[in-house]
């Protein structure tokens, strides 16, 4: 099982992804890791990426992804994977799931500013909710949505509920 815990910057990927990691005795891996300096340097000055920005990136996560399709143990990514066609491109087999942590503006702008040395800053979210297109969830996409406001076990456990997918 491939695990794509997404959302906007703030939302708790990583935190969730890295829970969700250890819980599954899985592998868990960061899509920051994966940016080109040039990228992180755009985004240390404010400047939002463009779709052309992410392209190499994008490429490189889903080459990563196929390296460990099917594979043991499970793979968790915290990604932002902010639009349908981020999410396509690291769709690579029917095993990926995507968790969408969904919050509000207000909710997620609080938890940015409490943040120390990320190269988000919280002037760059709203460029993020600007590019969200958010996921379909449900019954047969593949992704489920979980409200951010939930403790991070809770949302572990939505997540391992084997119907959360179905």
């Amino acid at each position: 099982m491939i695990y794509i815990v997404m959302g906007v910057s703030g939302s708790g990927k990583s935190t969730v992804a890295e829970a969700l990691a250890r819980r599954i005795d899985g592998k868990y891996l960061d899509a920051d890791g994966f940016h080109p300096a040039e990228n992180v340097a755009k985004m240390s000055q404010g400047i939002p990426l463009t779709d052309e920005d992410r392209t190499g990136w994008l490429s490189a996560l889903s080459k990563k992804l196929l390296s460990h399709q099917g594979a043991s143990p499970s793979v968790v990514l915290a990604c932002s994977a902010l639009k349908e066609s981020y999410r396509q491109v690291l769709r690579v087999s029917t095993d990926v799931k995507f968790v969408y942590l969904r919050g509000s503006y207000e909710t997620i702008e609080a938890r940015m500013k409490s943040r120390k040395d990320h190269f988000m800053k919280p002037g760059m979210l709203e460029s993020q909710f600007r590019t969200l297109e958010e996921p379909a969830s449900g019954p047969g996409t593949g992704t489920l949505a979980v409200d951010v406001d939930l403790p991070v076990e809770s949302i572990v456990d939505t997540i391992l509920d084997s119907r959360s997918f179905s």
